[in-house]
């Protein structure tokens, strides 16, 4: 099964926003337990029902984003 397949975008869930396998879990805060610091048994400890591959999905689904958008990072004057 390609990873990607795990995440799914619907507008009833999370307000469209991508998720693992169209529960609640946005693709976004798993990346923000990550690039906190927490690692993917950290992450699947917390959530029982998350598979190592769903991580891999978030993983795999940031890297295909990147390659398809620009990102302009500016400083914002306090």
């Amino acid at each position: 099964m390609d990873l990607l397949q795990r995440i799914t975008i619907d507008p009833q869930v999370s307000h469209g926003k991508p998720v693992i396998r169209g529960m609640r879990y946005p693709v976004e805060s798993i990346l923000e337990y990550l690039a906190g610091g927490d690692t993917i048994e950290d992450i699947l400890a917390e959530f029982a029902d998350l598979e190592r591959e769903d991580i891999l999905a978030c993983l795999a689904y940031a890297a295909t984003a990147i390659k398809t958008k620009s990102i302009l990072i500016t400083d914002i004057a306090a």
